[in-house]
Parts: C-alpha cells; structure tokens; sequence
C-alpha cells in the first residue's frame, strides 16, 4: 500500500507538514509506504488549457509534476494539506490543483457540449489538512479541496482543520491533541482502503 502527502506549505516544517506527516506516521505499519513532497521545492509551471487530452499521459509539460502524477497513480491514499491565504489555498496548492485538471479529461468528439470521462483516481481515498491563522475562514479553501477531490474521484476520509495562534513556524508541534488526531486520520485513512 502506498500513501503520498503533497504540502502546498512555502515554509519547510511548518504546521501544515508536521500534521501531513503525522497523518502519515499514522498510516504506517509494515505493509505501508509513504513519501512527503513538498510543492514549493518543485518546478511547476500554471495549466495552459491546451484543449485537448494528454491521455495516455497526465499532461502535455514534463515539470515537476511528473512524479508527482506516478506517486499518486501508484498510491492508495493521497493526503493534501495548505495553509490558508486570503481564505483560500496557497498559490503551491492551487497550482497544483489545476494541473491536476486532466484526471479527468474532456470528452472532445462533441465539442458542443462538455462531457468529462470517469476521474482517473476513482476508488482511491484521500484526507484534507488546512492550517489558517487566528482569523482565518476555512470554509472557501474546503470548497477548493472539496473540489479536487471531487474532481479527481478521490473519496475523503477526513480533514484536519488546525487554527494557530502565532506566526511561529511548525507551531503545532506544542500541539499533542492536535497532532494525535493526525496520527489517528492517519491510521483511519490506512483502514479506509483496507487493502490488507
């Protein structure tokens, strides 16, 4: 079984990794692997909405998607968490997200209307984390995650919504409630597939 945690965080161990990576810890058992990226170290250039599907491929631009897109093709579970900026998703996380648009491709023999094939991630399950400050809103940003899991055919497990109170970065790691309850996403995540 294989597990991925995909970070929009621009911070290397801020709240939103640490609560990835417990989530993580949390799937592990002996039969399960799991592997971190972290969006900002990547090179990803913004969809182009070239109009047409990729299929057999994910996308037409070979970036710092590609092993992204095998990783997740590969996984049973995919964990997606940002922190929350203007009550939405980091720009990592959104640009991700649409990079992701060709899942599920258009239909294109009838270009008068817009018909989608089956999500190409179908069956897989997936889990939410979203870090805001003090005054933060979730709701939008759920609506973007909501959205991608949506779209791809990923069903939710669970969403891990942690409020911080300070600009310190990793702040949640003070947080032992917070970070069990990770650890517990996790290990339901890890039953939810249920592979073995």
């Amino acid at each position: 079984m294989n597990i991925v945690g995909i970070s929009g965080s621009a911070t290397g161990g801020s709240s939103t990794d640490l609560l990835i990576s417990a989530a993580l810890e949390g799937a592990t058992a002996s039969h399960v692997a799991t592997h971190l990226f972290r969006l900002n170290e990547r090179q990803v250039i913004p969809c182009q909405a070239c109009g047409i599907s990729p299929e057999p491929d994910y996308c037409f631009f070979h970036d710092g998607m590609d092993d992204l897109y095998k990783a997740m093709a590969k996984s049973e579970g995919i964990i997606l968490g940002s922190p929350i900026y203007f009550d939405s998703v980091s720009a990592q996380t959104k640009l991700f997200i649409d990079r992701t648009n060709c899942l599920r491709p258009a239909e294109f023999s009838d270009k008068s209307v817009q018909k989608f094939k089956e999500p190409r991630f179908k069956g897989k399950k997936g889990g939410i984390v979203l870090v805001a400050g003090d005054y933060g809103k979730f709701e939008s940003a759920l609506r973007v995650m909501h959205a991608f899991f949506i779209w791809a055919g990923i069903e939710i497990v669970f969403e891990i919504l942690y409020r911080s109170k300070s600009l310190n970065v990793g702040e949640v790691k003070d947080d032992t409630a917070k970070l069990d309850e990770a650890r517990e996403a996790g290990m339901k995540l890890r039953e939810a597939i249920g592979k073995y």
